[in-house]
């Protein structure tokens, strides 16, 4: 059955599919280039900080699964707060979600360049960062069940490298011992301290974004009662994932936390270090190799996430309405998969030819969700709680969760980079312009 060109999208994913795109969007092994950094601001409780996030992004996630119960279609938060909030609410949390799933990818397929360009370095990095925009996008303007049993091997294999990380870390513990006390990843080195591993939260909350996809692919399920439980099933999975892999390596690392704090340029190597000294270069390249085609597909769900937000954003008339046409044969929202698909693109090869740019894009990256986050949560309290469009509203479940999520988005939004903060600040600002400009048109139209 063909996609109509109205704004009709083809009900194909199964669970499956949607726990697929969750998890690649997330990224199996997503810790191994932050476990440095989350490892000396923890003083080396670096398996319980991802205790902490998985807990911390649970409120979110759970906001999620009471909304697209509400309202299972393709637009996600924007969606969401235009029913809790009102439609200048529901805009400018798509506009700030914006500001996350374009730039997502961007760094996702940054990450994949440079990768590939340690293991084959005539080639440059910004050469491989453009050839994997163009498969991917190639693969989502396909369609999305050619996309989702592509990103299905890709995820197997990430899961395979992943096993075989923590088979050999496994026989190495058996064999020679830890090189940290068995429960420091959990306690720490040293004294314990609370403000530093929340400190460190603050920065692992960003291994999480992206299980905030799925919502995206509402109106693309054969049952929308699957979402919900999707979305869930994602978070938890990864972070079982993230502190099993984060707990063996910090076991197994030639340096301590107190002395990788000492020594910043350090952090970044870190996990590799550890796979090098304790397994071998071998497992070091096969790492590598998992994350540069992971990172790839990482951005394929992130670019597929972002596409549906412009889709919907278009067919409501707050963007163009020629975002709303979706592909005949393909049944994808193809022109908002490639603007999607130009603007990362842009940003990618541009942060690939730059020194800072990986830098820049990664300190951005994280206000457009958080800000949306932020909306979400507030959208529960006001489609629940003070629209009462529910029989009985809760108050644990529809007042004292949202708050807490709130609090969780707001606080990691307050201890991002000052550069973050105010390309955020001028992102909203621009937002606001449009949605004003509008307005205008609707008043004098």
């Amino acid at each position: 059955m063909a996609a109509e060109a109205d704004g009709t999208l083809r009900r194909v994913l199964r669970f499956r599919d949607l726990v697929v795109y969750g998890l690649l969007f997330i990224a199996p092994m997503a810790p191994v280039g932050v476990f440095g950094t989350l490892d000396a601001t923890s003083h080396g409780a670096v398996a319980l900080v991802y205790v902490v996030a998985t807990v911390a992004m649970a409120f979110t996630a759970y906001s999620y699964a009471q909304m697209v119960r509400v309202a299972p279609v393709a637009g996600s938060v924007f969606t969401y707060a235009r029913l809790g909030l009102g439609e200048s609410a529901g805009f400018v949390a798509g506009w700030m979600a914006l500001l996350d799933y374009l730039l997502i990818p961007a760094v996702a397929y940054l990450f994949s360049g440079i990768a590939m360009e340690a293991l084959v370095p005539a080639v440059d990095r910004w050469v491989w960062t453009a050839i994997a925009v163009v498969i991917t996008t190639g693969l989502n303007l396909w369609g999305v069940r050619a996309a989702a049993l592509a990103g299905l091997l890709v995820l197997a294999m990430e899961i395979a490298v992943l096993i075989v990380f923590v088979s050999a870390a496994v026989v190495q513990l058996a064999a020679h011992g830890a090189r940290r006390d068995w429960v420091s990843p959990f306690t720490g080195q040293g004294p314990f301290s609370a403000s530093a591993v929340l400190a460190a939260v603050s920065v692992a909350v960003l291994s999480y974004l992206g299980f905030d996809a799925i919502a995206s692919f509402a109106e693309e399920t054969t049952s929308t009662a699957w979402v919900a439980r999707a979305v869930l099933t994602c978070l938890v999975v990864a972070g079982l994932l993230f502190v099993v892999q984060t707990y063996l390596a910090a076991l197994l690392a030639p340096m301590s936390a107190a002395e990788l704090a000492a020594e910043p340029a350090r952090q970044g190597s870190a996990f590799y270090d550890t796979v090098d000294a304790a397994v071998g270069s071998w497992l070091h390249d096969l790492v590598a190799f998992s994350k540069a085609v992971g990172a790839a597909f990482a951005a394929l769900a992130g670019q597929a996430a972002a596409g549906r937000l412009l889709f919907a954003m278009g067919r409501d008339r707050r963007l163009p309405p020629v975002l709303a046409e979706v592909g005949g044969r393909s049944g994808v929202p193809a022109r908002a998969l490639v603007v999607a698909a130009l603007v990362t693109l842009v940003a990618a090869v541009w942060a690939a030819r730059s020194d800072e740019g990986l830098v820049r894009l990664v300190s951005i990256v994280a206000i457009g969700a958080l800000s949306a986050f932020t909306l979400l949560h507030a959208s529960v309290i006001g489609w629940f709680w003070v629209r009462r469009h529910a029989d009985h509203p809760h108050v644990v479940r529809h007042v004292v969760v949202p708050l807490l999520g709130m609090g969780v988005t707001v606080a990691v939004m307050v201890e991002a980079s000052g550069v973050a903060q105010a390309v955020g600040a001028v992102w909203l600002a621009v937002g606001l312009v449009v949605l004003l400009a509008e307005f205008r048109r609707g008043t004098t139209g």
